[in-house]
């Protein structure tokens, strides 16, 4: 193997294949991922469901809270948008003591996301109207708000972290940065989970990184799309 490498990069034969290096890419990830999927003993998985839509990550939402509605939980939101889903949050988890956070730029997707172009989901930089005081957002890049906020965050409530960030390297930073924070309990949620090269890459790079962080997950609907998953331990 060793000496097919030095040889394409001494014959300059590697350029051969570069026209097909996408399409190759595209299909062993779809296969790394297809092959993942099949090994997890999800509680519930609505494959194949030829109705899904992308509302139901309601009910991703609906099936992992349970009966923990009333606790006073941390809920950290990555990519707000235009706060519907936040929103449903507040509504939903009505302890006093329970506290909301959301991190988004407001400015759309920093970089192409598939055929979406960078900016796609912009709000001009407005955040959503908040009128509840447990509930805040913090603004800008993951990159240069999360680590200046986790600075100051202290609490031992059960989190929930609710991933909307589609993209593979914001995906992978919000996973890295919190996973010092994760505690048994505190359950994960994926948004777009079906991405091989996005939101799932982020996911397997991040447990090799962090191979003792135990994380299962539990739950599925929209055809994999919506993913729930449990801290079983931390690091």
């Amino acid at each position: 193997m060793h000496l097919l490498k030095f040889f394409l990069l001494k014959t300059g034969l590697y350029r051969l294949l570069r026209p097909f290096e996408g399409l190759m890419s595209k299909a062993a990830a779809y296969s790394e991922m297809c092959n993942w999927l099949r090994q997890q003993p999800f509680e519930v998985n609505d494959f194949f469901n030829p109705k899904a839509t992308h509302a139901d990550h309601y009910k991703l939402f609906e099936y992992a809270t349970g009966n923990c509605k009333q606790e006073p939980i941390d809920y950290f939101e990555f990519g707000v948008d235009d706060g519907e889903t936040f929103y449903w949050w507040l509504q939903q988890l009505k302890h006093p003591d329970a506290r909301f956070f959301g991190f988004d730029s407001f400015e759309g997707l920093p970089e192409d996301w598939g055929v979406l172009k960078k900016g796609t989901f912009s709000h001009g930089g407005q955040m959503p109207a908040l009128n509840d005081p447990r509930a805040q957002f913090v603004k800008g890049l993951f990159q240069e708000t999360l680590h200046t906020f986790l600075q100051t965050y202290r609490s031992g409530n059960r989190k929930i972290l609710f991933l909307d960030a589609d993209l593979y390297s914001s995906t992978l930073f919000v996973l890295t940065t919190m996973a010092p924070y994760l505690r048994s309990g505190d359950l994960i949620l994926f948004d777009e989970f079906f991405a091989p090269r996005h939101e799932f890459k982020a996911w397997v790079d991040f447990q090799k990184a962090y191979p003792h962080l135990k994380i299962q997950p539990f739950v599925s609907f929209g055809n994999y799309n919506f993913i729930g998953m449990k801290v079983v331990e931390g690091i």
